[in-house]
């Protein structure tokens, strides 16, 4: 089952996407700023990193280029979210090394293709799939 980091500083956010994502079948480990997800993401090498932009201690950018920066070889995946979309902030999260962009609110249907795209197929079957 991959593992997806988390990052985000709100809890209702973080708690209703973690719920989310388990039930498609991925293990979440989470992160409350970009400090954390610095170390998180040494820690638990996880297969995608979820990163929210805007962020007390570390913004997202910042904490994606420390990231890139401590692990060169090791390229993880990371989906920039942000809330508050602003001409630039796509090409300041791909210039900081991030795979994706996706503005909140999350479409999970966008998110988990493009999860998908970057790390395989390992959602759980929808109930409408015959076996």
């Amino acid at each position: 089952m991959p593992t997806i980091l988390l990052v985000d500083d709100h809890d209702d956010i973080r708690d209703m996407m973690k719920r989310r994502l388990q039930m498609h079948g991925y293990n979440v480990v989470t992160a409350v700023n970009g400090l954390e997800a610095v170390l998180a993401t040494a820690q638990a090498a996880p297969s995608l990193i979820l990163m929210d932009i805007n962020m007390p201690e570390l913004d997202g950018i910042e904490a994606t280029m420390q990231i890139r920066a401590a692990d060169p070889e090791q390229r993880i995946p990371v989906i920039a979210l942000t809330a508050y979309a602003l001409p630039g902030d796509q090409e300041r999260a791909t210039a900081a090394g991030c795979d994706g962009f996706h503005p909140k609110p999350v479409d999970f249907d966008i998110l988990f293709a493009q999860i998908h795209e970057l790390i395989g197929d390992t959602s759980v079957p929808s109930e409408s799939t015959n076996p």
